[in-house]
């Protein structure tokens, strides 16, 4: 399982018909991911005080787009998607 944090007011203005793209995606060229270890580390880091949040809950084997795991904050390993979040690979959201 993978996990992508977005702000409400974002997410909730996607088409939930249409693949899944962060604000950050035409600057970044790839979606920011985690895995279950990593996500406290990444709401203490980039989310500190911001409440509320949404953790989509990401079935790896169902992403569509190409998943690369590479060297990030203090060499860590990150999952990162270059390409649009096909909606069926979402198998649940978490409120933060």
């Amino acid at each position: 399982m993978l996990y992508h944090i977005v702000k409400p007011a974002y997410w909730y203005q996607c088409q939930p018909d249409e693949a899944y793209v962060p604000e950050t995606f035409a600057e970044e060229g790839f979606i920011h991911l985690s895995t279950r270890e990593q996500v406290a580390g990444v709401l203490e880091r980039y989310y500190s005080g911001i409440r509320p949040l949404i953790a989509l809950h990401l079935d790896e084997s169902l992403l569509t787009a190409e998943l690369r795991y590479e060297p990030s904050t203090n060499g860590e390993l990150f999952p990162h998607l270059y390409g649009p979040l096909n909606r069926d690979a979402i198998v649940s959201t978490e409120e933060l």
